[in-house]
């Protein structure tokens, strides 16, 4: 008994001087404003564990080792402060009471961490741990019961009146844990009837959380025979909508057995949620520091060896620079920041061997922050199940492109989706939000509901051209056939890139060479005049350009802006094409990326002029040539074999550069004021 009153002691202090009877106090004079007297009043009281450790090591490790009895400790100070006080007439008895403890951390060590990886996990002391993993999927915001009042059915009973039966939820706890209509008096063993209009409801929500390394598996490529689990939570009342699909959370909770005869299952009752990123501190490699050193001289050439090296294993150097180029502007821009707005570069691949580009972009995919290979077998935005813990709602999982969040999601070829999938695809990628219906009748619902999820991640596509869509053969001069992808589809992709075959059948004996290479002599170097850069030299680059704050320049806006009028102007007087804001939004991505890409930390004249050139060209593939004529391949208009075939990339670029101004300056209205004639 001495100990229980030295440990009460100490939780008195602790709210003192962590200013938790301060909050107690505010509390009650919120509960006082309500006319309605309730069977229990819920205080949440924030604990800082080293404090705690410090003031009285045993209550220290009663809050972190049996977080039930601290729980019991702080309702009992709290009720005899509220009683001393007079905060609250309307409490009458200590289990009116309901405090919830909220952690600030626990210590830094393993026992306390929970890896959602490892089994058994019912071996484990049921005390507060910690855990990260990315949610896959979650309910709807149901009601639970927070606290009951029972009266016995005995009227000569003192427990007929009064507040001596009250049932509260605890960690763990179904709802029939604490309503149900066959609870004993603890006096006269008569039985109990619930005084319904004292009963205090909740708010709740069950999550589903993963191991961060699962969505390796998601990949397209998967390395181990591993398995991954999901664990769920349940997120209670101010906890509830904290937490989004396809988002990374470090979770603070109490692990629980749920008890559902004839089966237990093993879930976590939250504490705190906080949104998680992991921390990749990349710098760049040796070798692209010495590249970037040794071509200082020209602002296009680090990111033109860059991708004419990139993907070595998959295609030989010289073919598919351009997509090569893409991929990697679409790695480096594709993020959600600090103010959680999202940045992404859709990619659109018209080609007639979808075969090598498909293991191209699968390669890409490996350099991603999070990437996703949607399977033809799974679902692509969201999927509906009854919930299996007895919340008696729907559980909504995420699909390919809710998992990608922050990422990419590759779609493979779109030759083989189907109509109705193709307009899901564009509805999507249009309104960047997926709507998903819920049909009341089916999941126990008043009425039918429908919810909206953001989409924040970059599609990557490819379509086979040589799969004729069945239109009428009146494209424009320069336009591309799309295979099966609709018009308004293509639209809907912010680039598109068509992987022509340059040099016809030399094109095929080139990568038939470098496949049988590959094969019999992996490992050893591809080309010796061709700078050799490891997969984790492009992880590391990817991962530090992504995070790289870059501004525009004047003169590039000047170029942005002034090629968007001129071809709004253009293209809509001479094709009847509009050019929305979207082609903004792109044209500063594009030129935004090749400057990240470029470890850059100002967007100059020049990304601009690429940003150009690709835009024109994906324009151009889409409703035809304008005014600007370019080459087929103007990023890449010749071999990059040598320095020769640098310098004359060069040439040809600076020579493009001054075709768009001129375009500029021709056709953009009031362009007079800031590009001179000469």
């Amino acid at each position: 008994m001495a100990d229980i009153l030295s440990l009460k002691e100490s939780v008195l202090v602790y709210l003192d001087r962590s200013g938790g009877l301060k909050k107690l106090c505010e509390d009650c004079e919120h509960f006082n404003g309500s006319q309605q007297t309730e069977a229990v009043y819920r205080f949440c009281i924030g604990v800082n564990p080293a404090d705690v450790l410090e003031l009285d090591p045993v209550l220290g490790d009663c809050v972190l080792h049996d977080p039930l009895k601290a729980t019991a400790l702080f309702q009992s100070v709290c009720f005899l402060a509220i009683k001393t006080l007079s905060l609250i007439e309307k409490i009458h008895m200590e289990s009116q009471v309901n405090v919830i403890l909220k952690f600030t951390h626990l210590p830094p060590f393993p026992e306390y961490t929970l890896d959602l990886s490892s089994f058994p996990r019912l071996c484990r002391p049921l005390r507060p741990v910690f855990m990260e993993g990315l949610v896959i999927a979650m309910t709807r915001v149901t009601k639970y019961t927070q606290g009951a009042r029972f009266l016995c059915t005995d009227d000569d009973c003192p427990c007929s009146t009064g507040f001596h039966h009250i049932r509260v939820h605890a960690p763990g706890a179904t709802e029939s844990a604490t309503v149900r209509n066959d609870f004993s008096c603890m006096i006269c063993s008569s039985q109990l009837k619930e005084d319904v209009k004292f009963r205090v409801l909740g708010d709740k929500q069950l999550v589903e959380l993963i191991h961060v390394k699962a969505l390796d598996v998601l990949r397209g490529h998967q390395q181990s025979s591993m398995r991954y689990q999901s664990v769920t939570l349940f997120l209670r009342d101010e906890l509830c909508n904290s937490m989004r699909i396809g988002r990374y959370y470090r979770v603070l909770g109490i692990p629980a057995h749920v008890h559902q005869w004839p089966n237990i299952t093993w879930s976590v009752e939250a504490n705190s949620v906080q949104p998680w990123e992991p921390v990749c501190d990349c710098k760049v490699s040796a070798r692209f520091q010495e590249l970037l050193k040794g071509t200082a001289s020209s602002p296009w050439r680090f990111s033109a060896i860059v991708a004419h090296c990139f993907g070595l294993d998959v295609a030989p150097q010289g073919l598919y620079d351009t997509l090569k180029l893409s991929l990697l502007l679409s790695l480096v821009q594709t993020r959600i920041d600090e103010k959680d707005t999202f940045h992404n570069l859709d990619l659109l691949v018209v080609t007639t061997d979808t075969l090598i580009l498909d293991r191209l972009m699968t390669y890409s995919l490996s350099l991603a922050y999070r990437g996703i290979r949607h399977q033809a077998s799974g679902e692509m935005f969201a999927c509906l199940s009854r919930d299996e813990h007895g919340a008696g709602t729907v559980n909504i999982h995420a699909g390919s492109a809710l998992l990608a969040t922050g990422g990419i999601c590759m779609l493979g070829d779109l030759s083989y989706y189907k109509k109705d999938k193709l307009d899901s695809i564009q509805s999507v990628m249009e309104t960047r939000t997926l709507s998903v219906f819920i049909p009341g009748k089916k999941y126990g619902e008043d009425a039918d509901q429908q919810l909206s999820f953001p989409v924040q991640c970059s599609f990557w596509a490819v379509t086979d051209s040589s799969r004729r869509s069945g239109r009428a053969d009146c494209g424009a001069l320069g336009t591309a056939e799309m295979g099966a992808v609709p018009a308004q589809l293509a639209d809907a992709f912010g680039l598109v890139i068509e992987c022509r075959d340059r040099v016809g059948e030399q094109a095929l004996l080139a990568q038939t060479v470098h496949t049988l290479q590959h094969a019999v002599q992996s490992g050893k170097p591809h080309d010796p005049s061709c700078w050799e850069f490891s997969t984790q030299d492009y992880q590391e680059l990817v991962a530090h350009a992504q995070g790289l704050r870059v501004e525009l320049s004047p003169a590039a806006e000047k170029i942005i802006h002034g090629y968007y009028m001129a071809s709004r102007r253009v293209r809509s007087q001479g094709q009847g094409v509009n050019m929305s804001v979207a082609s903004i939004k792109l044209l500063i991505s594009l030129a935004e990326a090749h400057c990240k890409l470029c470890l850059r930390t100002q967007v100059l004249e020049q990304d601009a002029v690429i940003a150009v050139l690709l835009c024109e060209s994906s324009v151009s593939l889409k409703h035809g040539a304008s005014a600007l004529i370019i080459p087929p391949d103007p990023v890449f208009p010749c071999d990059l074999g040598d320095v020769d075939g640098l310098c004359k990339r060069d040439a040809a670029l600076d020579e493009l550069h001054q075709l768009i101004l001129r375009f500029i300056y021709t056709n953009a209205p009031g362009a007079d004021t800031y590009i001179t004639e000469e």
